[in-house]
């Protein structure tokens, strides 16, 4: 029903849905949990729900080119607000769902959005404080009732169905005004961690996610059925990664879309979905691992010996088939009935592939998966690029890589060997930021910030990075002057530098003030200083409590969970902390890694 032709044909996000909905009409589109099941909302429905939204923000002074914020977990009324917003020329700006309230501000500031979108009461209440001291925000609309007056200062908050009443009263000149968008115009702006810490917004345009929606579809295009796909929604729509694979493209292809209930209940939404294609990051993975490996802890006899036969023999194919045995090939294929069918029973039973992206993947996760017989798809991208630069094809996926580059996506190495990347899918800039897209697009080509090379098959390996930005395996970017500046702060800390890099979380090495170090050392009798203190549990609790004191101000994926203590040494023999990416890694990869990576294995 499409080709890559659609895609370059459409004008607008806006256009694609609507004629999808057009075509597939009374057909179940999107499913979320009510009253303990899986129920549909159908394309129609979405459709003519958008609508009425659309026209009930133009009534109420939202026109094009205006921002409104979208802060919502995933669910129906996510997709639904946006095509609303797109619809009305306006641009839609997604915030995270564990945004703190100066998150919150500095987004609907720094975008201008003129009105919020959010989900919930416990969202509402991290969103509504920002939204009385911004400078542009008059209209905050509620999807669910919340506990509050209507009017809140100069902020009228609407309700979501009376807002949609509101719309159908309207003549429904919708298509008419969706129509007037093109490929050019802003439809979103997200935004994401520049090294400095303070969130930069980036502008993608309709023909940027198009394009990006177009190389993801060549790509898999093979491995698609048109109206028979199905998706399992976990990762945050505000993430560029889960709003271009797991909504648009999934749009495109006349998928249905399940919403998750959330992460603990996963495995379990997956078994009664039965999703053909998830996307998701490492994270994801790391947990899946964990799981199965307690689970076959206590294995024992015959089904032991079937298990890792199925691993090693899996990972042999991979690695190496010509190198098979006959007999190998036999319990092979015994494996592949008796072990990999249950597995892949876990997850639904139907699942073509997992795409991971979002920050790096594992060799050793992907190649578990792999010799379980579960295809993990590893890609490569950045919210700059909308966001999808690479991804390893479903046959001939090498997962050491992250595959050849998107169709209609130009790569090349510059002589630093840094990945530069030009095509339409490319941002438009950051948003109020000319300095600072100069910076990252020149004579046409982005900057990744990555050190990578091209294999002679055209697949991409990331070897370095050239930025300073962690990517924890969540996906989220992190910038470590951000954390390490609150930290350091405080008066019982004298320097800090975190560590998370491809991991679940932050964790730090600290050094306490100096003098703070000194009066506790003799007011407890200690004649060697720090160095006695290093180990001193009253005195990690008086860090510990600095520690605690910073997490309150950071966002979930900020926070640091544990730390270490370092003594005069890391003083002494590397000097104060520095903001020097080169000297950074040297201090972590050569001194003091093993410490930090014991940090994970802590318990408590």
């Amino acid at each position: 029903m499409i080709s890559v032709d659609s895609y370059r044909g459409w004008q607008s996000l806006t256009q694609m849905f609507f004629e999808t909905a057009d075509r597939l009409g009374d057909k179940p589109f999107l499913w979320a949990k009510r009253d303990g099941r899986y129920q549909p909302m159908s394309w129609r429905a979405v459709a003519e729900a958008a609508g009425q939204l659309s026209r009930g923000l133009r009534a109420h002074g939202i026109g094009r080119g205006d921002r409104v914020a979208i802060v919502s977990e995933n669910r129906p009324e996510w997709l639904i607000a946006e095509i609303a917003i797109l619809a009305a020329g306006a641009i839609a700006v997604p915030a995270y769902t564990t945004n703190t309230p100066d998150d919150h501000r500095h987004i609907l500031d720094n975008s201008g959005a003129k009105a919020a979108i959010v989900s919930r009461q416990k969202l509402a209440d991290a969103l509504l404080p920002a939204a009385l001291k911004s400078s542009s925000c008059r209209l905050v609309v509620t999807v669910e009732p919340l506990r509050l007056s209507q009017t809140l200062g100069q902020v009228r908050v609407i309700g979501w169905s009376d807002l949609l009443a509101e719309g159908a009263a309207l003549p429904d000149d919708v298509r008419a005004e969706a129509a007037k968008a093109r490929r050019a115009d802003t439809a979103v702006i997200i935004h994401t961690s520049g090294t400095g810490g303070t969130p930069r917004g980036v502008m993608l345009s309709h023909g940027a996610i198009l394009a990006n929606c177009m190389g993801a579809y060549h790509l898999l295009q093979e491995h698609l059925v048109y109206d028979s796909e199905v998706l399992l929604s976990f990762l945050p729509l505000s993430h560029s990664y889960e709003h271009m694979a797991g909504q648009f493209l999934a749009l495109s292809v006349g998928a249905q879309i399940y919403y998750a209930e959330g992460v603990e209940q996963l495995v379990g939404n997956m078994a009664e979905v039965r999703p053909t294609i998830m996307t998701a990051v490492p994270r994801l993975y790391e947990v899946m691992h964990a799981r199965i490996e307690r689970a076959m802890a206590g294995m024992t006899g015959l089904r032991k010996w079937m298990f890792d036969k199925a691993l090693a023999l899996g990972a042999k194919r991979y690695e190496a088939p010509e190198r098979m045995t006959l007999r190998e090939r036999l319990v092979d294929a015994l494996v592949e009935r008796t072990v990999r069918a249950k597995v892949r029973k876990r997850f639904g039973g139907r699942l073509k592939f997992f795409v991971s992206g979002g920050a790096p993947l594992n060799h050793d996760i992907g190649l578990y998966f792999t010799a379980l017989g579960v295809r993990l798809l590893q890609g490569y991208g950045l919210t700059e690029a909308s966001p999808v630069i690479s991804a390893n094809p479903p046959v001939g996926y090498k997962i050491h890589t992250v595959g050849p580059p998107l169709y209609g996506v130009e790569v090349r190495i510059a002589d630093d060997g840094e990945l530069l990347v030009r095509g339409e899918n490319v941002m438009q800039g950051y948003y109020g930021d000319e300095a600072g897209t100069r910076q990252v697009i020149r004579d046409g080509w982005l900057h990744t910030g990555d050190i990578g090379i091209i294999d002679n098959d055209g697949h991409i390996q990331i070897t370095d990075r050239k930025k300073d930005i962690i990517i924890n395996s969540g996906g989220d970017n992190i910038a470590p002057q951000r954390v390490e500046g609150f930290l350091t702060l405080q008066p019982e800390i004298g320097q800090a530098m975190v560590y998370g890099d491809r991991r679940p979380h932050l964790v730090a090495l600290i050094v306490p003030d100096a003098e703070l170090a000194a009066r506790w050392a003799r007011k407890s009798g200690r004649a060697d200083g720090l160095a006695s203190l290093v180990d001193d549990p009253q005195f990690r609790e008086v860090i510990a409590e600095a520690v605690a004191r910073v997490n309150k101000q950071l966002g979930n994926a900020e926070r640091v969970r544990r730390f270490a203590l370092a003594g005069e040494e890391f003083s002494v023999a590397n000097g104060m902390m520095t903001p020097s990416l080169k000297i950074r890694r040297h201090i972590i990869k050569k001194a003091y890694e093993p410490v930090l990576e014991a940090l994970y294995d802590a318990k408590g």
